[in-house]
């Protein structure tokens, strides 16, 4: 017989994989009035797993990835509209300094600070935002957010070392630790792989798959190939539009839209 915890226990697991971890509605950007980089895309984000960005260069992907977090807010002359929830929470009513720590954020080059040891790079969310740590909790921060992206046995030796003098796979991967040291429930990643060989191309690919059992990742990608290889779910975007969303293996193999059949048989982009 069931109990009335075993009943609130399932109805919580109900609302955690119903519920999801994004929600957009009706989003445009425009950097000018009359010429909107996204319009009026609606999509929920899946939480924990992976979703893949798609589109031509200059389709609004990127724009629409950096509307997530308001990176937008530090340009005063870009326009915002419609609705963006984090777990149902707007994110149009949180400070920055919260949502950043909610939403992390990897871009397309290595960027690690150049000034800055492997060590503090970890931390350097914290730092700029003026949060006040123990050693010993910056010590396990550190730890726990190299291992996490398979890093710390590769620089255990290095801390102390600037992070530049890594290679460029491993300071991507530092960048990713970055994010996760601020324990974000959502990773934004602008095609964080295409300054990378072939070799540290496939480390973040399995980083980001194992990654998506404890956060939620939202992806730009100009690769189809690694969209189909890592991604859920798939996004086509075209001229700043969401033509088509659906599980990735789905669109790959029975899109909807011609407009989605054409970029994937490379008619065109």
């Amino acid at each position: 017989m069931e109990t009335t915890n075993d009943l609130r226990v399932m109805t919580e697991n109900k609302m955690h994989i119903e519920h999801p971890a994004l929600s957009l509605r009706n989003l445009s950007v425009a950097y000018t009035k009359d010429k909107p980089a996204v319009k009026g895309v609606t999509a929920d984000i899946k939480r924990h797993s992976i979703t893949a960005i798609m589109g031509p260069s200059g389709c609004g992907k990127s724009t629409l990835l950096r509307a997530i977090n308001r990176m937008h807010d530090l340009y005063p002359e870009i326009v915002m509209q419609g609705e963006i929830r984090l777990n149902g929470e707007d994110v149009f009513n949180m400070s920055t300094t919260t949502l950043r720590r909610k939403i992390g954020m990897v871009f397309q080059r290595p960027n690690p600070f150049p000034t800055m040891s492997v060590y503090a790079n970890v931390l350097a969310g914290y730092q700029l935002n003026g949060f006040s740590l123990k050693r010993s909790e910056k010590d396990e921060i550190v730890e726990k957010s190299l291992m996490d992206v398979g890093l710390f046995d590769e620089v255990r030796d290095s801390l102390n070392k600037k992070g530049t003098f890594l290679s460029g796979g491993q300071q991507q991967r530092l960048c990713v630790a970055r994010a996760l040291a601020l324990k974000p429930e959502v990773i934004l990643a602008d095609e964080p792989t295409s300054a990378l060989d072939p070799l540290s191309t496939a480390r973040i690919e399995d980083l980001f798959t194992e990654l998506k059992k404890n956060y939620t990742i939202v992806l730009v990608t100009h690769n189809m190939a690694q969209a189909a290889r890592i991604s859920d779910n798939a996004m086509f975007m075209y001229l700043g539009e969401l033509v088509e969303y659906d599980r990735t293996k789905t669109m790959f193999t029975n899109p909807k839209d011609p407009r989605t059949e054409g970029y994937l048989t490379g008619k065109f982009g």
